[in-house]
């Protein structure tokens, strides 16, 4: 055999021992269609014209795929990642929906119990009768004026807070239990009522009941400072976006927190689009979550008050009918920082949205991305059997 065969022979070898296979070849061709899905909805409102970036992490037949546009801080020009922190504003309420529920399936609380028989300086007669799963589900019918615009100026320290509930009537005949308000206050309560029902702040409840059992090690609660900026380590602060308004104003420095409650417990959570992942991938049974934990989430997922025809709600997350679907979702806003997260739970499909500018268009996921991953989710289900 002539010398010249061999290094012809060898290269011919490698090429097919390093060759994907079919199964490989499949796989990443769904991958694409999965990535082409993502930037067909998000790269055009994500340019380099916009506002601040966006970190998406996209969940599909238990597999994870991380996306990420435009710019942390555009000062320094930092790429987002998916490690960066965002402030996740509402989506927060998620985590503390997942404390009630993990605690009634412990016997600790019930979703009847009223919220003054933990905070016990509640004694006006409305309040009285408002109860835990109330607060969970937005139906206690409380809505201060720190819920929606018009925002007041003023800020309430807790005794404040416990006086204006305990005068509280409700402006149109609302009853507990009776109507579906979206209320931040009511959440703001529930926190407090966990607090004193366990003895411990909320932020070591989330931590130690939520975050660690899941492994979610780069999602925090932090203290906010004097200056509404979250007390944090350096090591996380550099990870930390800086937030815009819709119009690309920044506003506030990177790790800026707002509320209107100047009491422990009431600030926002910061977490990154691969922690909230974890997340995701737990709420659809996935992951290594303790079969406890695993309930509870999949409790709040459940509806608990229907709202219209298309509309119901859980506690925390929100029940939408699209496309004859069944989506649960939870968004989230601030002026200077936007969250999504949605899922499918019979598809096994969700998708996690963190943007550092106002108003980013969430609904995107909603209606469009998620419906396009239901429908591929049984081509990449039947690549992984397979395989």
């Amino acid at each position: 055999m002539s010398s010249w065969r061999f290094p012809f022979i060898a290269g011919v070898i490698l090429l097919l021992v390093f060759l994907p296979g079919p199964a490989r070849v499949k796989e990443l061709d769904l991958n694409a269609r999965v990535r082409d899905i993502v930037a067909e909805n998000f790269a055009p409102a994500a340019t380099a014209g916009d506002a601040g970036g966006l970190a998406a992490a996209v969940y599909i037949a238990g597999h994870i795929q991380f996306f990420n546009y435009g710019l942390a801080d555009r000062s320094s020009k930092r790429a987002i990642t998916p490690d960066t922190l965002f402030n996740v504003a509402s989506v927060r309420k998620v985590f503390e929906a997942a404390l009630v529920a993990l605690g009634t399936l412990r016997g600790e609380i019930r979703l009847d119990d009223p919220v003054s028989k933990y905070v016990t300086e509640l004694n006006g007669d409305y309040i009285r009768r408002v109860t835990i799963g109330q607060l969970a589900t937005h139906t206690s019918g409380l809505l201060l004026a720190t819920d929606h615009p018009p925002w007041p100026n003023e800020s309430y320290l807790l005794a404040e807070f416990l006086g204006v509930l305990n005068a509280w009537t409700p402006p149109a005949g609302e009853q507990p239990g009776k109507q579906r308000i979206y209320t931040h206050a009511g959440y703001v309560l529930l926190q407090l009522a966990l607090e004193r029902r366990y003895g411990v702040p909320i932020n070591q409840l989330i931590e130690n009941r939520i975050l660690r059992p899941l492994g979610m090690n780069s999602t925090l609660l932090p203290a906010r400072g004097p200056d509404n900026r979250a007390v944090m380590n350096p090591k996380f602060m550099q990870r930390v976006v800086q937030g815009y308004s819709h119009d690309g104003m920044p506003i506030g420095p990177p790790g800026n927190q707002q509320s209107y409650y100047d009491f422990p417990g009431t600030g926002q959570m910061f977490s990154s689009a691969r922690d909230l992942a974890i997340l995701l991938s737990a709420c659809l049974g996935g992951g290594p979550a303790d079969p406890q934990l695993r309930k509870a989430l999949q409790m709040t997922q459940h509806e608990m008050f229907r709202v219209d025809e298309k509309f119901g709600q859980a506690m925390a997350w929100e029940n939408i009918a699209v496309e004859g679907m069944d989506v649960v979702d939870k968004p989230g806003g601030l002026n200077n920082a936007s969250a999504y997260v949605g899922f499918i739970p019979e598809r096994k499909v969700g998708i996690i949205l963190l943007a550092n500018r106002a108003e980013f268009p969430h609904e995107i996921a909603r209606y469009r991305v998620l419906p396009a991953l239901a429908r591929l989710e049984p081509i990449f289900r039947q690549s992984i059997v397979g395989h």
